[in-house]
């Protein structure tokens, strides 16, 4: 098989989803093809690891730091530099981030996750909304196939980005074996003991941004609290860009000795910590494909999602889907969800079996098939013809 080069970084970088997509893809593909002609692409590389189960593939590193490689990308697009050299024997190079060189000697893929850049301006840092306003359109341009992880992530891409329709694939993402309902005692009360949490609390995983639309779930939790007094809500995600807002709104909400956030949860954390809360809650207004509330209906708590663009499609009828501004809906939820025990264990019943059909054998089985369609047919070598 001809040589495929995968963007690590996310996975390497630990970047949230994206790192989770990267690193379940690669896992999918080594598991189907274990004597595959794979390699690794990473910057950082003098601060990374390469874990265990990758260190057999060949690698194309570059020391650079995040923004570094970023203006090098771009370079590629202005004629400033040649990228193929650094990518010697390579027939396929794969971009899972948001990041695709200017390649002219190899087929190229790009994941594409969403396009928030141009649906919400106002909840990215200007410096990084210039960037990608200035080079996503150059970098889907110049792909020869675009996988995009959810049917909605296409539709916006077709509306706001003008794509040819046969150029975009859907290929949803997958689920970490990891996730599966937690049911020892003692593990529960070893998690709940670690981030200071008591027996009942509702939790939510997102990075501190604005999109995650912490601040209206802080007003729904606040609510609960008049009945629910020993109620805790508990946050897992490290600050993002723009927290500080959602900082301003708990201090002045009086609900801090109400509120947990616990920053970056390990992997290794994450499933007894969802199994042992009594309500999980994802009420972000825009998702590219959603994997926080699949995780937890996999874990088997029970799920109130939002409304909002991909979700869903990959909720389906394994959670209560609620309007992302309309705290009383979620309040009213979070309520049911804690005193109506069957209606919340029929929900689990249907998230389980939802979540089931989300694997990354799936998703890499349908990836594999992209790059072999491309690979049967050579790149065009002119600049012009792709540009």
């Amino acid at each position: 098989m001809p040589r495929i080069c995968i963007e690590a970084s996310p996975a390497l970088q630990q970047q949230a989803g994206l790192g989770r997509y990267t690193a379940g893809l690669l896992r999918g593909l080594l598991e189907l093809d274990p004597q595959g002609d794979y390699a690794l692409a990473y910057n950082l590389s003098r601060r990374v690891q390469v874990p265990p189960h990758l260190a057999h593939l060949p690698r194309y590193a570059f020391p650079h730091s995040n923004k570094p490689w970023r203006l090098r990308n771009a370079a590629s697009y202005l004629g400033a530099l040649n990228m193929d050299r650094s990518f010697a024997g390579v027939q396929l190079y794969h971009s899972t981030g948001h990041l695709l060189p200017r390649l002219r000697t190899m087929r190229t893929v790009f994941t594409l996750h969403d396009v928030i850049p141009f649906l919400f301006p106002e909840h990215h840092l200007w410096q990084n909304r210039i960037f990608f306003e200035a080079l996503l359109p150059r970098f889907l341009q110049h792909a020869d196939a675009i996988i995009a992880v959810s049917t909605n992530t296409k539709r916006d891409a077709l509306r706001v980005l003008n794509l040819p329709p046969e150029k975009i694939h859907v290929i949803t993402e997958g689920l970490d074996a990891q996730f599966m309902p937690v049911t020892d005692p003692q593990q529960r009360a070893a998690v709940r003991q670690r981030y200071n949490l008591p027996e009942r609390f509702v939790l939510t995983v997102g990075t501190l941004e604005p999109r995650k639309n912490h601040t209206m779930l802080l007003h729904a939790f606040g609510a609960l609290l008049a009945t629910e007094p020993d109620l805790v809500l508990a946050i897992a995600g490290k600050r993002g860009w723009l927290y500080q807002d959602f900082l301003a709104a708990l201090e002045h909400s009086g609900l801090e000795p109400h509120v947990r956030l616990l920053n970056h949860v390990p992997d290794a954390d994450l499933p007894a910590l969802i199994s042992a809360a009594s309500v999980f809650a994802f009420p972000s207004i825009y998702e590219g494909f959603g994997l926080p509330p699949l995780e937890a209906m996999a874990c088997g708590t029970p799920v109130l999602c939002s409304t909002a663009a991909s979700l869903p499609e990959v909720v389906g009828d394994g959670g209560w889907l609620l309007n992302p501004l309309a705290p009383a809906e979620w309040t009213r939820a979070m309520l049911r969800l804690l005193h109506e025990p069957e209606a919340a264990s029929a929900l689990v019943a249907r998230a389980v079996q939802q979540a089931s059909t989300f694997t990354w054998r799936k998703t890499a089985i349908a990836t594999r098939a992209v790059y072999q369609q491309l690979l049967q047919t050579e790149k065009n070598p002119n600049p012009q013809a792709n540009p």
